[in-house]
């Protein structure tokens, strides 16, 4: 067992480190611009179920990022079931007339809350949650395994 010195400060664990909340936020927000330049290009450029499925796991993908910006240090499983819970409200609440009359007055909310209940959403937003979950473990897992060196962090 080795001694800690006692003027020789003990470093935080790695996902605490606030330098890493910024880097990791910051490539969640890079994530979410690109999955809604995507799902733009799906929605236009990828026509009948292809396009719908693509929609919704990307619509899935685009939250899980939001809420692991919002919440960087959760668990990728925990983020992942809330993106997917919340993805099925959303879809559910299209069954009240009310997203359909927002989108009227405001076009963008359309993209938002839809406008139209369609069960086959829910698998793909199973899908994109997941994914995204298991694709955000994998990679903060393979980032633990390089050496967290202070030195190496610009102030």
């Amino acid at each position: 067992m080795s001694a800690v010195h006692p003027l020789k400060p003990v470093p935080a664990p790695r996902e605490l480190l606030p330098h890493r909340v910024l880097l990791r936020r910051v490539a969640l927000a890079c994530g979410a611009v690109a999955v809604v330049a995507a799902g733009l290009w799906a929605r236009t450029g990828l026509a009948g179920t292809v396009g719908d499925a693509a929609g919704g796991i990307l619509y899935a993908v685009l939250l899980y990022l939001l809420l692991a910006f919002a919440a960087p240090r959760a668990r990728s499983l925990t983020i992942a079931a809330a993106a997917v819970v919340l993805c099925g409200v959303i879809e559910l609440f299209q069954l009240t007339p009310w997203p359909a009359q927002w989108g009227e007055l405001w076009p963008p909310l359309r993209l938002v809350f839809g406008t139209t209940f369609n069960p086959w959403d829910l698998p793909a937003y199973a899908a994109g949650g997941f994914a995204a979950g298991i694709a955000d473990h994998l990679l903060r897992r393979g980032s633990a395994s390089r050496p967290c060196d202070e030195t190496s962090v610009s102030r």
